[in-house]
């Protein structure tokens, strides 16, 4: 009998000693795959809409100063109305530096300022730094919230593939977006808006996660990224990642911290 009670006893260290080998020997996850591939869409739907917004200001017309302004052509007839916003079949360089080629089509119904317009941008061929964008993305007017701001609700349906082809990640988003200033002024560069709201994707390793902005997504329209902000992203069955977009400065550079540890990238 003691010798019964002296092996189960031993048994029992042992599988005891075996799970402490297995707690030390399991690696902190410190993978932000995720939160950098919902970044980088982020970045480029966000800057499709400011593309979008710069063509209709303009009403068309090209900048001498600048090599990658499109080539606009609005379709006032259809209906839907369209437009049709082209940077050609190679890259061109922008002045801040990013490149873009293709196209981005639009459709609307109305006015961007009238409530109940319906605008939807589908991009076409489209690539930014060589990345493939792909989807839509449909911003409905909603008229004026509770302090005299014209807000929309945007959908985003879509997906951002590699230069090489290598990897693909998807991006869906349902969001908030309010114009905080510059609506009641002529010029597109002062305006601002806030971006809240949720969403989810899959990142280039197939790995799905959700996405909640926890303090507004500040966009600003002479800036090419998103200036401030931050945002939560939790992997299937992983602790939540945060994005930190910064405190205003227009550089592209976010922070991403994950199990304590932070981590800088640059959005191209």
């Amino acid at each position: 009998m003691l010798n019964k009670q002296l092996l189960s006893l031993a048994a029992i260290v042992l599988l005891a000693l075996a799970a402490c080998k297995k707690d030390e020997a399991e690696p902190l996850d410190l993978d932000y795959t995720s939160a950098s591939d919902n970044a980088r869409a982020e970045d480029a739907f966000s800057d499709m809409l400011t593309q979008v917004d710069k063509a209709v200001e303009d009403n068309g017309l090209r900048s001498a100063d600048d090599a990658c302004d499109p080539t606009v052509t609005f379709d006032t007839i259809a209906s839907p109305r369209t437009i049709t916003i082209d940077f050609g079949p190679v890259n061109c360089t922008a002045t801040n530096g990013r490149m873009r080629r293709g196209q981005i089509l639009v459709t609307y119904t109305g006015r961007y300022r009238d409530p109940g317009t319906v605008i939807t941008i589908t991009p076409q061929n489209y690539y930014v730094n060589n990345n493939h964008v792909q989807g839509t993305k449909t911003v409905t007017n909603m008229g004026l919230d509770q302090n005299g701001h014209l807000y929309y609700t945007v959908s985003v349906n879509g997906s951002l593939t590699a230069a090489d082809g290598s990897w693909t990640s998807t991006h869906q988003a349902s969001r908030v977006r309010t114009w905080i200033q510059g609506s009641d002024t002529p010029t597109l560069l002062d305006d601002i808006y806030e971006i809240t709201g949720s969403g989810s994707g899959v990142n280039r390793n197939g790995v799905s996660y959700t996405v909640n902005i926890t303090n507004a997504l500040r966009v600003v329209v002479g800036c090419p990224f998103i200036t401030s902000g931050t945002v939560q992203i939790t992997p299937q069955d992983r602790p939540t990642r945060t994005i930190d977009y910064g405190n205003g400065s227009c550089d592209g550079i976010i922070t991403i911290t994950v199990n304590g540890n932070t981590f800088t990238i640059t959005i191209g």
